[in-house]
């Protein structure tokens, strides 16, 4: 890697950082590149070599958590849901700070959106339904009662300040899952 590189790498690090600090503290439509630009120390011309404007910025940060929870769903296929969402909430602890801005009031509605529908796909294409649906229950109504729910119980941690630690949250939401589809 040449030191161009590592330059980048550096400054949308710094960039993508003060955006996740910026929004804890106030709300998206408030947020100014000037502001970025501040907190990152780095001009505006900088952050607009990057990114088109605030919205490309949070866009590109928010596929960046996604795809990385993507990620961890895929060697865990055909684990079961107790040990399946282990890793989803160590992630979620380790990601506190985004998380928090982008699940609390002052975080970016349209995050939560984009979550849910990253659980939806989630749940259609890597869990076991089989036995709901010998239930006679719908495999749409399965996923659209897990998916929100799922999504609840992760911003409710988030905004408690996360009262449990991981591994419990993973245990109990795995036994609620599980109880749900077997």
């Amino acid at each position: 890697m040449t030191k161009v590189d590592r330059r980048i790498l550096k400054s949308k690090e710094a960039i993508k950082k003060a955006l996740i600090e910026l929004m804890a503290e106030k709300n998206f439509d408030h947020i100014t590149i000037q502001d970025i630009s501040d907190r990152a120390n780095l001009s505006r011309r900088t952050i607009y070599l990057h990114y088109e404007d605030k919205f490309d910025l949070l866009d590109k940060l928010i596929e960046e958590h996604i795809d990385e929870l993507r990620e961890i769903c895929e060697p865990e296929s055909g684990m079961d849901i107790t040990t399946g969402s282990i890793t989803w909430f160590q992630y979620f602890e380790r990601n506190y700070l985004f998380f928090s801005a982008m699940l609390a009031s002052k975080g970016a509605p349209f995050f939560r959106s984009r979550f849910l529908t990253f659980v939806i796909e989630d749940v259609k294409n890597g869990w076991d339904m089989t036995e709901g649906k010998k239930r006679g229950i719908s495999e749409e109504i399965i996923v659209q009662f897990i998916a929100p729910a799922y999504v609840g119980i992760v911003e409710w941690w988030f905004t408690n300040g996360m009262p449990y630690p991981p591994e419990v949250m993973e245990k109990q939401v795995g036994m609620l899952l599980e109880s749900n589809l077997t």
